[in-house]
């Protein structure tokens, strides 16, 4: 069941769903609304000659202070990640949405997949400009929605290799532990 922005209210004044910084005009009717922070990632093309499921990718970072612009150039696949930091209960699972207004412009932004219960830290967002010219978005505003459901039981949490991750965090699927094991055979 998806909560609704009441639920979220009261989650949050309770601390059961914690979201740092939070604002009130961030709740809507079944979500929360989060902003762009300030870090991005863009893979090093110059020195990456292909992106690997072995080995970490090598990455320019980018930091843009809240009230500037990030210009996304067209055709562009970066990180970015939220200004707020979450911290869900053992009971509830999330997802992220791009706002309609942010993907008129051709601006996809999105999370790799569920944030499991027990999940803490900054959310990675993947943008994707579409177009054939740049996009500006400034650092701070509203890009996505986290829409938060409740789970049929409480699970023993996420302890993975995002858990309290801050800023864009690169994919780490090289220390998958199912990978290690067949490089070990």
């Amino acid at each position: 069941m998806i909560l609704s922005g009441e639920t979220l209210k009261q989650s949050i004044h309770e601390e059961r769903l914690v979201i740092t910084p939070y604002k009130d005009d961030s709740i809507q009717p079944a979500s929360v609304d989060l902003r762009l922070g300030e870090n991005f990632l863009l893979v090093d093309d110059m020195s990456t000659p292909f992106l690997s499921i072995d080995e970490p990718a090598s990455y320019h970072e980018m930091r843009v202070a809240t009230g500037e612009i990030m210009t996304i150039p067209p055709q562009t696949f970066m990180l970015g990640t939220t200004l707020e930091q979450i911290r869900l209960p053992d009971d509830l699972t999330a997802f992220v949405e791009g706002r309609s207004s942010i993907g008129r412009l051709g601006v996809f932004i999105q999370n790799a997949g569920w944030i499991d219960p027990g999940f803490a830290g900054q959310i990675t967002l993947e943008l994707f400009n579409a177009n054939r010219v740049p996009v500006q978005l400034e650092v701070g505003m509203r890009v996505c929605q986290l829409v938060i459901e409740q789970v049929d039981q409480v699970t023993n949490g996420y302890s993975g290799k995002y858990l309290f991750q801050e800023g864009a965090t690169p994919s780490r699927v090289y220390m998958d532990d199912d990978r290690k094991e067949e490089k070990r055979k």
